[in-house]
């Protein structure tokens, strides 16, 4: 527990809809001043996606991502990640499309296939703001979140290209393994930063055991060769990162994975969700890294050397 503990911020993502939260980030204005104050409360690196402007859509537009990226990059000195997961029926080519300009320091990069079950979430509204955003939902009944080998492959020599390191999503064991394997192959360079993500339904459940297991295997496969993070979706999320600090770890908030800031409260932006997790790790008498730290932590290249 002496090391200091990276905060990330996932500012906006592709999972909830305008109609869950009227804070929810979307046009770029919202995501810049969304992750410009998370950063200003204590988020070292900044997990981004992109949103039409118009309706809230999850976009892979590359150039609705250059309209906030260089005004982030001009207010922080926050590490900045770009998403490769994108959302729903993307293309690799679109997820890629925002990286391959932007070269940023840290993309994510989600380490298999699986269902991806949001349609529960569909049964607490009866009227949305968007025609979109329903069908959205209830399509993930038969939705599988394509991530073959070939897939990592090319997302991998495309990040690498441009010396990226990659933020590595594991929602399930098995995850882990496809990690190792790429680790093993020499496309992927240690340490690596694992990303336990608990509680999204067709990955593994948020629940304490399970978060101790996923560092068991991690722990047996990468040694002392990587750091990992936690996020607990929805209601999961401050006890799971509260347990992986407590367990030496790194954490990650934002409203791509909670929309709430307690019980029955909706955020009303990303920077009081930092804020609450920074009260809880300095409860915990652990300090906060900064982006420096982080990147001297994660063997990033440092924000001068990227596109935006």
């Amino acid at each position: 527990m002496a090391k200091k503990v990276i905060i990330t911020c996932a500012v906006t993502g592709s999972i909830h809809t305008p109609t869950m939260s009227e804070y929810l980030p979307i046009t770029p204005s919202e995501i810049a001043e969304g992750a410009i104050g998370a950063a200003e409360a204590g988020a070292s690196i900044l997990h981004l996606h992109a949103r039409n402007p118009e309706d809230g859509r999850p976009t892979p537009d590359p150039d609705v991502f250059y309209q906030f990226l260089p005004r982030i990059k001009q207010s922080t000195n926050a590490v900045v990640n770009i998403t490769t997961g994108g959302g729903p029926a993307m293309t690799i080519d679109e997820r890629l499309a925002a990286p391959r300009r932007a070269q940023p320091e840290v993309c994510s990069l989600n380490m298999g296939s699986m269902n991806f079950g949001l349609f529960p979430a569909a049964d607490r509204y009866t009227e949305w703001k968007y025609d979109w955003e329903e069908q959205h939902l209830l399509s993930s009944r038969d939705y599988v979140f394509k991530n073959t080998f070939a897939d990592i492959e090319e997302i991998l020599t495309t990040g690498n290209s441009f010396n990226a390191r990659f933020e590595m999503e594991c929602y399930d064991v098995g995850h882990l393994y496809t990690a190792a394997y790429f680790v093993d192959k020499g496309i992927v360079k240690t340490p690596i930063f694992l990303q336990f993500v608990m509680g999204i339904m067709g990955g593994i459940g948020a629940d304490p055991e399970n978060l101790m297991h996923m560092k068991r295997i991690a722990d047996k496969l990468f040694g002392k060769d990587y750091e990992f993070s936690v996020l607990g979706a929805g209601r999961h999320q401050m006890s799971l990162i509260t347990t992986s600090a407590i367990l030496g770890g790194h954490v990650r908030v934002g409203l791509e994975d909670s929309i709430y800031l307690k019980k029955g409260q909706l955020a009303k932006s990303n920077a009081e969700q930092v804020t609450l997790a920074r009260q809880i790790l300095e409860g915990l008498s652990l300090e906060i890294a900064t982006p420096d730290d982080a990147r001297e932590a994660l063997g990033l290249k440092g924000g001068d050397d990227v596109a935006f």
